[in-house]
């Protein structure tokens, strides 16, 4: 199936580590921790990033449960990853630079058995989009653009 859909978000550099990005109608940012040289003005990129897959899995599961007629009365997502730092801080590793492995539980206040709360886990999860691009391989391409010339 082809692409329908294309979405964009523009990060802008600001003082420090200070990252910013206009999401819709929200500002976010993006820091470093003062131990780290930031001001902690935000969380981290890894942080957002374990974030935008618990978020992507709560919200399948909302929209699930209101496909499903189910009265999913809220649900609570963890996620964990393991990271090795020693390549982001430009050290030499023979583990990969990203997380190792990523580990999500979710707290699913419904009315159903053990059982069919996993299966309902299993079917968000494999309706996320995140969880997809996390899981499976994707193409990220990179590209140093040109810098506008100033009129």
């Amino acid at each position: 199936m082809a692409v329908n859909k294309t979405i964009s978000v523009t990060s802008s550099m600001e003082d420090g580590f200070r990252i910013e990005a206009q999401l819709g109608n929200h500002l976010a940012v993006i820091d470093q921790p003062k131990a780290a040289g930031g001001q902690d003005a935000g969380p981290t990129p890894l942080e957002y990033f374990l974030f935008s897959l618990g978020g992507c899995v709560a919200s399948i599961g909302r929209i699930m449960a209101s496909q499903q007629r189910l009265a999913l009365r809220g649900m609570k997502v963890t996620v964990e990853a393991g990271l090795n730092t020693a390549g982001l801080a430009g050290k030499p590793t023979d583990d990969r630079i990203g997380f190792q492995s990523f580990h999500v539980s979710a707290e699913i206040d419904a009315d159903m058995t053990a059982e069919e709360k996993q299966a309902f886990l299993d079917a968000i999860c494999a309706r996320c989009p995140v969880h997809d691009n996390i899981a499976k391989t994707t193409v990220v391409e990179h590209v140093a653009a040109e810098q506008a010339v100033p009129a």
